[in-house]
């Protein structure tokens, strides 16, 4: 019997940082560690190459620093006919004290594919222990939200009829961006949207951020090695501290241009100013002036409205001593 569990272990390095000055690993590079055990998790339960196409709900609740020893935990919370839906802790601690802490967690949706690259069935998973049952319903009680959610982005439009600050980047999708199937790793992906994002917060605010939430992160098309990649960050709405933004990630040939693009990956993020001690700073206020800006900044706070109906149980319970 496959195992349903898959632990990484391992020390965050000084090239897990993304800013000069900064000794604690960006939130990038934690989703795309967070991908890859799913990754293995994943495909040890299925036996099959599989595809990210889903991750939620994703709380960062601390820097990690480098140096850190660090622990992903990924597991099997529920399958459908050809999905598994994988829950997924990130620890860390000082590696000359014993005791780890939960830095992050979030919830990645997987699908197996044959070789044909269609999906296909995988070995249903029940749950035994009292802790895995919860688990599973934890998962179910994320269904109709992550439904609603995809639904409110999917029907926003975004054209150049904003005042909102953005930022965009464009580049080639490398070999070394890629898997064992020849897309890129949903992982980088993430991380070329934390990039940008991180960008634009810092930008606006003038200071260092972190990004604090990722949610309804949909993968709707594969990316492939030469592709030409666009990632556009547009901060949506403000708090005192906090800039909640949009990602849209598109690609295609770069012989086509930009008109060959299409949409690969969406997400939203949420980024906080921090001082030097990581305490929270005041951000200028973004005052929406279009119409497009005024529907986005609405539109930004009916998915926290979402959010707060739902009320989904805990993906993770009560941490102890490892």
């Amino acid at each position: 019997m496959p195992s349903p569990s898959v632990t990484l272990r391992f020390l965050a390095a000084p090239t897990d940082v993304l800013m000069a000055g900064s000794n604690s690993v960006h939130g990038g590079r934690v989703l795309q560690w967070i991908d890859k055990a799913a990754y293995a998790c994943a495909t040890g339960w299925s036996g099959e190459y599989c595809v990210t196409a889903y991750f939620g709900h994703i709380h960062f609740d601390r820097p990690i620093p480098s140096g850190h020893m660090v622990e992903v935990r990924s597991k099997i919370a529920y399958t459908g006919r050809t999905s598994m839906h994988i829950v997924n802790e990130v620890l860390s601690r000082d590696p000359r004290e014993g005791e780890f802490t939960r830095a992050a967690d979030c919830l990645v949706i997987f699908v197996a594919m044959d070789e044909n690259g269609k999906p296909t069935p995988v070995p249903p998973w029940e749950p035994q222990t009292d802790e895995e049952k919860r688990a599973k319903d934890a998962a179910i009680s994320r269904f109709d939200l992550r439904r609603d959610i995809e639904a409110a982005m999917r029907a926003q439009t975004y054209t150049a009829d904003s005042s909102a600050p953005e930022l965009v980047t464009r580049f080639l999708a490398k070999p070394t961006d890629v898997n064992w199937g020849g897309n890129v790793h949903g992982g980088t992906a993430m991380e070329w949207i934390d990039e940008a994002a991180s960008a634009c917060s810092m930008n606006w605010a003038g200071r260092q951020t972190i990004a604090v939430y990722a949610g309804g992160v949909r993968f709707y098309k594969p990316i492939h090695i030469g592709d030409l990649v666009e990632v556009r960050a547009r901060i949506l709405r403000t708090g005192t501290t906090s800039m909640h933004m949009s990602v849209h990630v598109h690609s295609g040939e770069p012989r086509k241009g930009r008109g060959g693009l299409q949409l690969a990956l969406h997400s939203s993020m949420t980024y906080v100013a921090i001082d030097d001690d990581f305490k929270p700073q005041p951000v200028p206020h973004f005052q929406p002036t279009t119409d497009e800006d005024k529907r986005l900044h609405a539109h930004d706070l009916s998915l926290k409205e979402l959010r707060d109906a739902y009320q989904p149980l805990p993906l993770v319970g009560p941490l102890g001593r490892v």
